[in-house]
């Protein structure tokens, strides 16, 4: 019996992969206030189980001169049949190579080994279904579920918070790849100085995000899908 089960499971793990995408580049329009600010590319390389998430933030235009930085985050771990399980996350500026903060999420020791300007620290509690500031935004398209109302752990280069999100119809937007039907996942905060976050994924894209909103200390912040290549 037990070996059926884990030989059912393997096959369930080898599924997951099979399905995931094994390359995306998509490009977003960066807003503030509604006001453009630059573009966002995120790119995602699955090699076997393993893969690799980066997300580049750069201003653009009259902007640009004023934030010349490249904002980088970086997400890496294994596609598991319950979706992305990150190993570590990193948090970087191109103009202050210091402050680096990186996060490496034990899962045996249910703990995250942090590092940020020459310290280190660890946080314990790590919790089954833990996801990176960057990986959350594309577990919808590996999770073998989408529940109307979920919690999860959001491990960012510096700490660890609770999310819950709650799920609605999220109207059509228009797309590169065409008017896509959404499903909106906005965050419930508890606090006014907690930041919200709200992600429209297209379910015909394999529940691709094609918006993001986070809106924080009185700023909004948008990101809006303008290409996108997906392969495998």
């Amino acid at each position: 019996m037990l070996r059926s089960l884990l030989m059912a499971a393997s096959l369930f793990a080898a599924a997951a992969q099979a399905a995931a995408p094994l390359q995306m580049n998509l490009v977003y329009d960066l807003y503030r206030n509604g006001h453009k600010l630059g573009q966002v590319t995120d790119t995602f390389v699955r090699d076997g189980s393993r893969y690799t998430l980066t997300s580049e933030t750069r201003a653009s235009g009259p902007l640009k001169l004023l934030w010349p930085a490249t904002i980088r985050l970086e997400s890496t771990g294994d596609v598991t049949r319950e979706g992305l399980r990150p190993t570590t996350f990193q948090h970087a500026r191109s103009d202050a190579p210091h402050k680096l903060a990186t996060a490496r999420l034990d899962w045996k020791q249910a703990l995250i080994a942090y590092q940020y300007k020459g310290k280190s620290w660890q946080v314990n509690g790590l919790q089954d279904g833990a996801q990176d500031q960057l990986s959350q935004l594309y577990q919808f398209m590996f999770a073998p579920r989408l529940p109307t109302d979920y919690s999860l752990q959001v491990v960012s280069g510096r700490d660890l918070n609770d999310y819950r999100y709650v799920r609605d119809e999220g109207g059509a937007i228009q797309t590169p790849l065409g008017a896509l039907a959404t499903l909106r996942f906005q965050r419930i905060t508890q606090k006014p100085d907690q930041k919200a976050v709200t992600v429209w994924i297209a379910p015909a894209q394999n529940n691709l995000p094609v918006q993001i909103r986070v809106v924080e200390d009185g700023v909004t912040v948008e990101q809006r899908l303008v290409s996108a290549d997906v392969k495998g």
